[in-house]
């Protein structure tokens, strides 16, 4: 159902964390938003986990990561939640692979990843953990995909990415992992290639249009949409510097191909390190940096319908480099960075009746 303009979405803010963080690991389980590891006031790895009962709106700490960590994956697997990679305290990525058992409130150790990796993407499909690139021990992109048994405790190797990256946006539509975009060292990866999990075969399709980091990335209703960030100058263009930009580029799934949306579709704001979602036939990006000297608290919607862009309700706190849930109606912004590592625990709701 499509929602009808900026009146059909409201903030609902909870209690902030009583850690604040920057790169936390998030996950929802059962009514209960977990907030794992990132990295708190002295910029390093925690191993603090709390979880936010959405009912009663309480915080609760539980056991603490048997690996401080930061920049995580996590995958929620009936009752329990797997964190995958990240980076430790001595900024070196990790293979370990922990469980957290919600009916018991204890960790349990995992089998290993094969390689050590930070900025490891991750996807669930029928009780099955699929991990994808990620950046290694030497700082090299990785193009490893592997995927996890919880039956039998161990990784199984796939076939490679095509293009190795690490922190990409993944999105599972039908029997395909899609991954887009991410980074090789500090710049920006274009590449655009899909994972076929019964043919187990990789397909590269056309490759984004325009180099940009930090870019928002969000898939609905057949098309993927690559949004703002900083777009990084031409290889022979020596005395241009990285801007922000409010591009818009759509991947259309059924026909194959990149429509870059023309000035009047560009986004309101020029953004990157922004958080996007899909909410009730909507875009929306939040926050972020842009040329202003402190975050963005600036919140904006793509109408599929309409096909044009709406000024919504402005963040409560204004953010950037957050971490992003969506549960149901909701998108959770969580944490980030403000004046310096955030508490704040923010979410951009549909309205009920929309």
């Amino acid at each position: 159902m499509s929602a009808g303009g900026g009146r059909a979405f409201a903030w609902q803010v909870f209690p902030p964390m009583p850690t604040c963080r920057v790169y936390g690991t998030v996950a929802h389980q059962d009514g209960h938003l977990l907030v794992l590891g990132g990295c708190g006031r002295a910029g390093l790895p925690l191993d603090t986990a709390e979880t936010l009962d959405m009912a009663s709106h309480t915080w609760l700490a539980l056991a603490p990561l048997p690996t401080a960590r930061a920049g995580a994956a996590a995958v929620a697997l009936g009752k329990q939640v797997l964190v995958v990679g990240g980076v430790d305290e001595v900024q070196s990525p990790v293979a370990a692979v922990e469980a957290f058992l919600m009916d018991e409130g204890r960790w349990e150790r995992r089998a290993t990843l094969p390689q050590a990796a930070m900025g490891v993407a991750t996807v669930e499909r029928d009780g099955m953990v699929y991990a994808l690139g990620g950046m290694g021990p030497d700082t090299a992109p990785q193009a490893q995909v592997c995927v996890y048994e919880p039956r039998r405790d161990c990784w199984l190797s796939l076939p490679s990415m095509p293009t190795p990256c690490y922190g990409a946006s993944t999105f599972l539509h039908g029997n395909k992992i899609y991954v887009l975009g991410g980074r090789q060292g500090k710049l920006p990866v274009t590449a655009f290639e899909a994972f076929d999990l019964e043919a187990r075969t990789w397909t590269r399709h056309p490759s984004l249009p325009s180099r940009r980091a930090f870019a928002g990335c969000a898939m609905a209703e057949g098309s993927v949409f690559s949004l703002g960030g900083l777009q990084q100058p031409g290889p022979h263009n020596f005395y241009s510097r990285p801007h922000f930009v409010n591009t818009v580029e759509m991947f259309d799934l059924e026909h194959g191909s990149w429509t870059k949306l023309p000035r009047s579709l560009r986004m309101r704001d020029k953004r990157a390190d922004f958080v996007v979602g899909s909410l009730g036939g909507h875009i929306v990006a939040i926050g972020g940096l842009g040329n202003q000297p402190c975050p963005l608290g600036s919140v904006e919607s793509f109408s599929l319908a309409r096909r044009r862009w709406e000024a919504l309700p402005a963040m409560p706190t204004a953010r950037c480099s957050c971490s992003s849930l969506q549960a149901g109606p909701r998108l959770f912004v969580i944490g980030g960075v403000a004046q310096g590592p955030s508490q704040a625990v923010e979410a951009l709701c549909l309205r009920d009746g929309v």
